[in-house]
């Protein structure tokens, strides 16, 4: 069997894409990523994209009239790419799934959906909100995306618990290290489910 063609999706920083790429040249996720696409121009994930020498194109809704019009040629540009999944790795946009991708768009956020979900709930926003309810555990969930954020059905989740103590940082940092280690086993398990060998392989994955 093949290995899963990526296209991941960024607005920021682009820890998510390192980590993913991280696995592939370990030999743990066995993928190529032919394409990233950022919704910014100036975000780190850029340079981080570029620095692994991956293909990397910036798609912000501003350079085009409308949304329609932005979501049409950003869905035209990821399916040339042919990818099997597209992965959203901290991309804050709404993102409409094109054509043929449904059930093939992957998400992770930083919580135990459907617990501090929603628009506008992202990064420190989510830690803040699990801490100020008082909540004993958090985590991350990977799931397939739809029409509503963060509302698709779950592939995976990874629990984390909240330590007296805890700070928004403290909290993050340990949440983010159980989502390096859950997207990529999310990734193996719905490759798996579509007939592609995600790994753990050997030589033949590649970055790029």
């Amino acid at each position: 069997m093949r290995a899963p063609r990526l296209v991941v999706l960024l607005s920021g920083g682009g820890r998510t894409l390192v980590n993913l790429v991280d696995c592939i040249r370990r030999g743990e996720l066995r993928a190529e990523i032919p394409l990233v696409i950022a919704s910014k121009r100036n975000v780190q994930g850029v340079a981080r994209a570029r620095d692994l020498g991956l293909a990397v194109e910036v798609f912000r809704p501003q350079d085009f009239p409308d949304r329609a019009a932005f979501a049409a040629a950003q869905s035209a540009r990821i399916l040339e790419a042919r990818p099997d999944l597209v992965l959203l790795a901290g991309y804050l946009l709404h993102f409409p799934v094109p054509a043929g991708l449904a059930g093939r768009v992957l998400n992770i956020h930083p919580s135990l959906l459907p617990r501090h979900g929603g628009k506008g709930m992202y990064g420190d926003h989510v830690h803040a909100a699990v801490l100020a309810a008082g909540d004993e555990e958090t985590g991350c969930t990977v799931h397939v995306v739809d029409e509503v954020y963060d509302n698709g059905p779950p592939v995976m989740q990874t629990r984390v618990p909240v330590r007296p103590g805890d700070t928004v940082d403290s909290l993050a940092t340990r949440v983010f290290e159980a989502e390096c280690r859950t997207y990529p086993e999310a990734v193996r398990r719905v490759a798996a489910d579509l007939g592609l060998d995600a790994g753990p392989g050997g030589d033949e994955a590649a970055a790029g």
